[in-house]
């Protein structure tokens, strides 16, 4: 395995990653360790106030949500009705404890990163502190350019907390800066995105938040 404090981002026009870029310390299947709910918070109290906010500004009111990598809750603003709200994730008991979800997906995106809905059957796409553990995110990436409807957006909310038996060495190797242009290179590698928007919505004291945004285009990139 290449050491991941020599692994480096990609530049978006990059054909590969380095070598044992998206490796990880636990192999293992993914249904395997993810097979106990894990109800917990991966976010302090006021990162994730800062995150309902910035989904209260980015995910319109009445809008098709699609939670990516959910859990038992989805950080969306409690007083906003939808008109859709789908999980997909890994557990089904986490899934099911989630209130927000008028439907939910147990579906391994490691194993499969095709997503099983409609094209443009969504008008958000939602990643919460999850994208570290993706080792196919192009290939996802591809797949949420497809599910989103024109205009719609693919929002990528990232901290400093993971597994970190289950985090591909890359993303480890990269202070958090770097992070945000390696998921700018992911969206560039998909296609058909509009360039990145990056935000820092770290509240003072508290666990760091950034966010990676990007929409989808009319037409491939």
């Amino acid at each position: 395995m290449t050491d991941p404090a020599s692994a480096a981002p990609p530049r978006p026009s990059a054909p590969a990653f380095p070598p044992g870029f998206f490796r990880r310390a636990d192999e293992s299947a993914d249904p395997q360790f993810y097979r106990e709910p894990r109800l917990v918070t991966h976010l302090d109290d006021a990162t994730i106030a800062a995150l309902t906010e910035a989904y209260r500004e980015l995910v319109p009111a009445g809008a098709r949500v699609l939670d990516l990598m959910s859990s038992w809750v989805s950080h969306l603003p409690e007083e906003v009705e939808y008109a859709h709200v789908c999980g997909l994730g890994m557990n089904a008991e986490e899934l099911e404890r989630n209130p927000r979800l008028h439907a939910r997906v147990v579906h391994d995106l490691n194993a499969d990163p095709t997503l099983p809905f409609a094209d443009g059957a969504f008008d958000v796409v939602l990643n919460a502190v999850s994208v570290q553990y993706l080792t196919r995110p192009v290939e996802v990436f591809a797949e949420v350019q497809r599910v989103l409807a024109p205009g719609g957006v693919h929002v990528v909310a990232y901290s400093h907390r993971l597994f970190a038996t289950k985090a591909i060495a890359g993303w480890q190797a990269l202070r958090m800066e770097e992070r945000s242009r390696l998921l700018a290179a992911y969206f560039a590698l998909a296609r058909g995105f509009g360039r990145p928007a990056q935000l820092d919505r770290s509240p003072p004291g508290a666990d760091p938040l950034h966010l990676v945004v990007a929409a989808h285009a009319a037409e491939p990139g």
